[in-house]
């Protein structure tokens, strides 16, 4: 089985592009209990990049797709609701649907390159994990689940294959 770690990257400053001092601190924290990843890809901005920096892995990718909801979702949604709310709209069969279904064949890309039993890091956004979440397994019950990921959360998926066989959600102590 594969692994895939999805995180949202740690705090910047309100309207700032770079990591501020306590991010880059929450990033070393999470990191230092993460393990080892064959693969590590973040978004194109650099509060993702730094983030995966901070948490101590050099980045083999950055992706643009990784950077935004897609087009049309965020008007029938309110991404900071979480995945209940994104496979709300997913089963609208909209702009929501395609925008998931888009972060899950990438996130099926990815585990396709690992080997059999390979770990990856990817380090995006609020509202871009839960879209691949919820592409991957759309009538998972996420109530449970909460609101979207705040920074350095994420979820972990296991893969057969390109298979998603199960979502675990990824939160910090308080």
């Amino acid at each position: 089985m594969t692994v895939i770690q999805h995180r949202r990257h740690s705090w910047r400053a309100p309207d700032g592009e770079h990591l501020i001092q306590a991010g880059v601190d929450l990033a070393r924290r999470v990191g230092e209990s993460m393990g080892h990843f064959d693969l590590v890809i973040t978004s194109n901005f650099p509060r993702a990049f730094e983030t995966a920096l901070a948490m101590g892995y050099a980045v083999d990718a950055q992706e643009p797709l990784l950077s935004n909801i897609g087009p049309g979702a965020e008007a029938e949604l309110d991404w900071t609701k979480g995945c209940t709310e994104f496979a709300r709209a997913y089963h609208l069969d909209g702009a929501t649907r395609q925008a998931c279904e888009r972060q899950a064949a990438f996130l099926k890309t990815i585990a396709s390159s690992l080997r059999p039993d390979g770990r990856a890091l990817v380090v995006s956004h609020g509202g871009i994990i839960e879209e691949g979440v919820v592409g991957l397994l759309p009538d998972l019950d996420y109530s449970h689940w909460g609101a979207s990921c705040e920074r350095c959360e994420g979820v972990s998926l296991v893969f057969h294959g390109t298979t998603c066989t199960s979502a675990s959600i990824l939160r910090l102590p308080t």
